[in-house]
Protein backbone atom coordinates (compact mmCIF):
# COMPACT_ATOMS: atom_id res chain seq x y z
CA UNK A 1 0.00 0.00 0.00
CA UNK A 2 1.81 3.04 -1.22
CA UNK A 3 -0.94 5.80 0.45
CA UNK A 4 -0.85 7.05 4.03
CA UNK A 5 -3.08 6.93 6.94
CA UNK A 6 -3.91 9.97 8.67
CA UNK A 7 -5.77 10.45 11.47
CA UNK A 8 -6.62 14.39 12.36
CA UNK A 9 -8.01 15.38 15.59
CA UNK A 10 -9.33 18.08 17.41
CA UNK A 11 -11.29 19.59 20.10
CA UNK A 12 -14.46 21.16 19.90
CA UNK A 13 -14.47 24.83 18.05
CA UNK A 14 -11.43 24.15 16.80
CA UNK A 15 -12.18 24.45 13.05
CA UNK A 16 -10.80 20.64 12.24
CA UNK A 17 -13.86 20.37 9.69
CA UNK A 18 -13.16 23.30 7.77
CA UNK A 19 -9.83 23.12 7.94
CA UNK A 20 -9.88 19.51 6.52
CA UNK A 21 -12.43 20.74 3.85
CA UNK A 22 -10.49 22.95 2.72
CA UNK A 23 -7.55 20.44 2.30
CA UNK A 24 -9.36 18.06 0.02
CA UNK A 25 -10.12 21.13 -2.01
CA UNK A 26 -6.36 22.05 -2.35
CA UNK A 27 -4.92 18.86 -2.32
CA UNK A 28 -4.79 15.64 -5.06
CA UNK A 29 -5.04 12.05 -3.74
CA UNK A 30 -6.81 12.63 -0.55
CA UNK A 31 -10.35 11.23 0.47
CA UNK A 32 -12.07 10.98 4.06
CA UNK A 33 -13.00 7.91 5.27
CA UNK A 34 -16.90 7.38 5.20
CA UNK A 35 -17.90 5.76 8.50
CA UNK A 36 -20.47 3.26 9.41
CA UNK A 37 -23.07 4.36 11.61
CA UNK A 38 -26.07 2.93 13.51
CA UNK A 39 -28.07 6.29 13.54
CA UNK A 40 -30.88 6.97 11.09
CA UNK A 41 -30.30 9.40 8.18
CA UNK A 42 -31.40 12.98 8.51
CA UNK A 43 -33.22 14.68 6.28
CA UNK A 44 -30.33 15.17 3.22
CA UNK A 45 -27.67 12.79 4.08
CA UNK A 46 -26.97 9.91 1.17
CA UNK A 47 -26.23 6.82 2.33
CA UNK A 48 -21.90 5.80 1.32
CA UNK A 49 -21.88 9.72 0.98
CA UNK A 50 -22.40 11.30 4.49
CA UNK A 51 -22.24 7.71 6.21
CA UNK A 52 -22.69 3.91 5.22
CA UNK A 53 -26.25 3.35 7.26
CA UNK A 54 -26.46 0.06 8.82
CA UNK A 55 -28.07 -1.84 11.42
CA UNK A 56 -27.39 -2.28 14.89
CA UNK A 57 -27.12 -6.20 14.09
CA UNK A 58 -24.63 -5.38 10.96
CA UNK A 59 -22.57 -2.97 12.53
CA UNK A 60 -21.49 -5.46 15.68
CA UNK A 61 -21.06 -8.24 13.81
CA UNK A 62 -18.34 -6.54 11.66
CA UNK A 63 -16.91 -5.73 15.25
CA UNK A 64 -16.89 -9.68 16.00
CA UNK A 65 -14.78 -9.99 12.82
CA UNK A 66 -12.54 -7.36 13.32
CA UNK A 67 -14.12 -5.57 10.42
CA UNK A 68 -13.78 -1.83 12.13
CA UNK A 69 -10.02 -0.06 13.03
CA UNK A 70 -11.80 1.81 15.69
CA UNK A 71 -15.43 1.65 16.81
CA UNK A 72 -17.50 4.11 19.05
CA UNK A 73 -20.96 4.38 20.93
CA UNK A 74 -21.83 7.86 20.93
CA UNK A 75 -25.04 9.01 22.10
CA UNK A 76 -26.66 5.49 21.91
CA UNK A 77 -25.42 4.94 18.77
CA UNK A 78 -22.23 2.67 16.88
CA UNK A 79 -19.92 4.83 15.03
CA UNK A 80 -16.85 3.23 13.04
CA UNK A 81 -14.51 3.23 10.48
CA UNK A 82 -14.26 0.09 8.28
CA UNK A 83 -11.12 -1.53 7.61
CA UNK A 84 -11.33 -2.54 3.94
CA UNK A 85 -12.43 0.63 2.75
CA UNK A 86 -9.51 2.64 4.08
CA UNK A 87 -7.05 -0.73 2.97
CA UNK A 88 -8.32 -0.26 -0.93
CA UNK A 89 -8.33 3.11 -0.96
CA UNK A 90 -4.50 2.78 0.27
CA UNK A 91 -3.95 0.35 -1.95
CA UNK A 92 -4.87 2.82 -4.84
CA UNK A 93 -2.26 5.30 -3.47
CA UNK A 94 -4.78 7.45 -2.03
CA UNK A 95 -4.02 8.79 0.97
CA UNK A 96 -6.96 8.31 3.71
CA UNK A 97 -7.91 10.64 6.46
CA UNK A 98 -10.39 9.51 9.51
CA UNK A 99 -11.57 12.87 11.79
CA UNK A 100 -11.47 10.99 14.65
CA UNK A 101 -11.18 11.99 18.51
CA UNK A 102 -7.71 11.10 20.20
CA UNK A 103 -9.80 7.94 21.46
CA UNK A 104 -10.60 6.74 18.32
CA UNK A 105 -6.61 8.00 17.50
CA UNK A 106 -5.83 5.30 19.97
CA UNK A 107 -7.24 2.20 18.86
CA UNK A 108 -5.97 3.12 14.75
CA UNK A 109 -2.46 3.13 16.12
CA UNK A 110 -2.76 -0.32 17.97
CA UNK A 111 -3.96 -1.59 14.50
CA UNK A 112 -2.27 0.54 12.29
CA UNK A 113 1.23 0.96 13.51
CA UNK A 114 1.99 3.42 10.23
CA UNK A 115 -0.57 5.84 10.90
CA UNK A 116 0.20 9.33 11.01
CA UNK A 117 -1.55 11.66 13.50
CA UNK A 118 -2.24 15.25 13.58
CA UNK A 119 -3.38 17.47 16.66
CA UNK A 120 -5.24 21.00 15.76
CA UNK A 121 -5.25 23.19 18.46
CA UNK A 122 -6.39 26.97 18.76
CA UNK A 123 -4.44 29.77 19.64
CA UNK A 124 -5.66 30.63 23.48
CA UNK A 125 -8.45 29.38 25.89
CA UNK A 126 -10.19 32.93 25.37
CA UNK A 127 -9.68 32.49 21.20
CA UNK A 128 -11.62 28.90 22.17
CA UNK A 129 -14.07 30.22 24.34
CA UNK A 130 -15.28 32.91 21.38
CA UNK A 131 -15.85 30.47 18.78
CA UNK A 132 -17.89 28.17 21.17
CA UNK A 133 -19.86 31.36 22.10
CA UNK A 134 -19.71 32.58 18.38
CA UNK A 135 -21.96 29.54 17.28
CA UNK A 136 -24.88 31.07 19.09
CA UNK A 137 -26.52 28.25 20.32
CA UNK A 138 -26.11 27.48 23.91
CA UNK A 139 -26.12 28.74 27.21
CA UNK A 140 -22.90 30.12 29.81
CA UNK A 141 -23.36 27.16 31.50
CA UNK A 142 -23.16 24.51 28.19
CA UNK A 143 -20.16 26.83 26.66
CA UNK A 144 -18.57 26.14 30.43
CA UNK A 145 -19.31 22.00 29.90
CA UNK A 146 -17.80 22.20 26.68
CA UNK A 147 -15.17 24.78 27.17
CA UNK A 148 -14.24 22.07 30.24
CA UNK A 149 -14.24 19.13 27.42
CA UNK A 150 -12.35 20.63 25.17
CA UNK A 151 -9.26 21.11 27.61
CA UNK A 152 -9.78 18.00 28.55
CA UNK A 153 -9.53 16.77 24.73
CA UNK A 154 -6.25 19.50 24.19
CA UNK A 155 -4.90 17.44 26.74
CA UNK A 156 -4.26 14.55 24.32
CA UNK A 157 -2.05 16.74 21.95
CA UNK A 158 1.38 14.53 23.02
CA UNK A 159 0.23 11.88 21.86
CA UNK A 160 -0.04 12.59 17.99
CA UNK A 161 2.93 13.14 15.42
CA UNK A 162 2.12 16.75 14.38
CA UNK A 163 0.59 19.80 16.07
CA UNK A 164 -1.16 22.32 13.79
CA UNK A 165 -2.48 25.67 16.01
CA UNK A 166 -4.79 27.40 13.63
CA UNK A 167 -4.49 30.72 14.84
CA UNK A 168 -4.92 32.25 11.15
CA UNK A 169 -6.47 29.77 8.57
CA UNK A 170 -4.35 29.90 5.39
CA UNK A 171 -1.68 29.05 7.67
CA UNK A 172 -2.71 26.39 9.08
CA UNK A 173 -4.51 25.15 6.06
CA UNK A 174 -0.50 25.26 4.97
CA UNK A 175 0.61 23.54 7.61
CA UNK A 176 -1.85 20.81 7.22
CA UNK A 177 -0.75 20.49 3.26
CA UNK A 178 3.01 20.46 4.38
CA UNK A 179 2.43 17.26 6.51
CA UNK A 180 0.39 15.97 3.76
CA UNK A 181 2.62 16.55 1.12
CA UNK A 182 5.66 15.60 2.96
CA UNK A 183 4.31 12.26 4.09
CA UNK A 184 3.74 11.28 0.20
CA UNK A 185 7.35 11.30 0.11
CA UNK A 186 8.42 9.15 2.60
CA UNK A 187 11.29 6.59 0.80
CA UNK A 188 9.54 3.88 1.58
CA UNK A 189 6.61 5.20 -0.29
CA UNK A 190 8.31 6.26 -3.20
CA UNK A 191 9.89 3.20 -3.64
CA UNK A 192 6.65 1.44 -4.06
CA UNK A 193 5.52 4.35 -6.40
CA UNK A 194 9.16 5.12 -8.60
CA UNK A 195 10.31 1.16 -8.47
CA UNK A 196 10.68 1.15 -12.08
CA UNK A 197 12.35 4.08 -12.03
CA UNK A 198 14.63 3.30 -9.42
CA UNK A 199 15.83 -0.45 -10.56
CA UNK A 200 16.67 1.53 -14.03
CA UNK A 201 18.71 3.81 -12.41
CA UNK A 202 20.50 1.11 -10.38
CA UNK A 203 20.80 -1.59 -13.14
CA UNK A 204 24.34 -1.80 -14.38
Amino acid sequence: MSGTLFVISAASGTGKTSLVTALLENTDCVEVSVSHTTRKPRPGELDGVHYHFVSVEEFMQRVGEGGFLEHAEVFGNYYGTARANVEKALAADRDVILEIDWQGAQQVRRQFPDVLTVFIVPPSRDALRQRLQNRGQDSDEVIDRRLAGALEDISHYVEFDYLVINDDFDTALDDLKAVVRAARHRQKLQAIRHLDRLQSLLSV
